[in-house]
């Protein structure tokens, strides 16, 4: 039952007193919900001061009005309304908040996720170590991520330092495959996936244990998980190849010449690469593509060029298997989509191994552009925003007037054509 008088709640609610009540709720809320302070109303109407000088008791006649807050509690109390101000913006509307005990109340929380782990750490065997103060520092430095409560938050963080004293502690044991490792702390075999917020806790604790820096990308990533003798799983992704005939006696790079020799395509995992001895006559062209259906093409009509496969965008198998044939001098060519994101793609690919473009310039566009016209193929629309060509000036300008985007397989006869040749 409302504790307002039916006509008093309908005279209060009236459209006079609306900026008043809305600016002294505010006022009220960020100030402990105490009916202190004043409200300053500025260019007042007619039927505003009307009505203000009504509840007020005194007269007002000018376009801006100073209210004393305690005054008009006081007033509220005496009048028809008999309850005070809290208690009737409370009748009038929702309940109050006090902004200020709840911003008490989460910063206390959030010292309370701080205070937690500095226990954990406490309590842990990693207490005599020097790098975990390092590591508390850092965190409270950086912060919880957005989204995680504290609850959460005091969670993960004792769920990381359960992890760190397995790998870094003083009765650590072998070694642990990463999902392994994840399902004894949290449950999951994906605990510690990269790109939880644990992974990355736990992972700068390892770095600053040995005193290395944060690594920024997966490959780097893997080799952190090896110094505390994790295995990430090196056997879900691969790269796709074709051709490749490295030196060496091994079985692995025996395997992979017998594959070329049967013109078969294999696919690498990051185990192999570990272990193969990739090294190629310094010099090697090594052409790369984007889809899989160019090194398939390649395999039928038994091509003699090597050839890597992107799959796409270039994961960090793909990459780790670049670098190592960069690595021993061999040159690449690359061919992608002629679409913003394959443009885009070649981009990074040409930079990071300046590698040669490869029927990627803007004659090479417009011939196939027409050819497809004139087969009669459908046309692809060039949806996105439009990518320079760092190689080709002329290339996104001519996309762009063309509007057309061709896949790779619209190449696939020239490209089949150059991978046969003998070099």
């Amino acid at each position: 039952m409302s504790g307002l008088p039916s006509a008093t709640r309908d005279w209060l609610t009236g459209p006079g007193l609306n900026r008043l009540w809305k600016g002294v709720r505010k006022r009220l809320e960020s100030n402990g919900v105490q009916a202190t302070g004043s409200l300053r109303l500025t260019a007042m109407n007619a039927q505003e001061r009307n009505d203000l000088s009504l509840l007020l008791g005194k007269p007002l006649t000018g376009t801006t009005v100073t209210v004393r807050l305690d005054m008009l509690d006081t007033r509220l109390r005496a009048s028809a309304a008999g309850l005070g101000l809290r208690e009737t913006l409370e009748e009038l509307g929702p309940p109050l908040t006090d902004r200020r005990a709840a911003r008490a109340d989460v910063a206390a929380r959030r010292e309370q996720v701080w205070s937690s782990l500095a226990s954990s750490l406490d309590a842990s065997p990693l207490a005599d170590q020097e790098w975990p103060r390092q590591w508390y520092d850092l965190l409270r430095r950086t912060g919880v991520p957005r989204g995680v409560t504290p609850e959460a938050a005091i969670w993960t963080l004792q769920q990381a330092v359960q992890v760190l004293t397995t790998l870094l502690g003083p009765e650590r044991g072998g070694a642990l495959g990463r999902g392994e490792l994840a399902a004894m702390a949290t449950g999951s075999a994906h605990g510690l996936d990269d790109g939880t917020w644990l992974a990355r806790l736990v992972q700068r604790g390892v770095a600053l244990a040995h005193g290395t820096g944060f690594p920024d990308d997966a490959a780097g990533r893997r080799a952190l998980w090896r110094l505390v003798s994790v295995t990430p799983d090196e056997v879900s992704s691969t790269v796709l190849t074709y051709g490749l005939r490295p030196d060496g006696e091994g079985w692995r790079e025996r395997g992979l010449r017998e594959r070329a020799e049967h013109h078969a395509e294999a696919h690498l995992t990051p185990r192999d690469l570990h272990s193969l001895r990739l090294r190629l006559p310094e010099g090697t062209l090594i052409h790369i593509c984007e889809n899989p259906r160019v090194v398939e093409a390649a395999a039928d009509a038994a091509c003699v060029q090597p050839l890597v496969c992107t799959s796409g965008s270039a994961a960090t198998v793909v990459l780790t298997l670049l670098d190592a044939l960069a690595a021993t001098g061999c040159r690449f060519a690359y061919h992608g989509d002629f679409d913003w994101p394959g443009i885009a793609l070649a981009n990074r690919v040409i930079r990071r191994y300046e590698a040669l473009p490869w029927r990627m310039g803007t004659a090479d566009y417009e011939h196939l552009a027409a050819r497809s016209q004139a087969e009669g193929i459908p046309q692809l629309a060039l949806d996105g925003r439009p990518v320079g060509a760092d190689w080709d000036p002329d290339l996104a300008p001519a996309m762009t007037a063309l509007g057309v985007a061709l896949h790779e397989e619209a190449t696939l006869d020239l490209l089949v054509d150059d991978l046969s040749r003998q070099t």
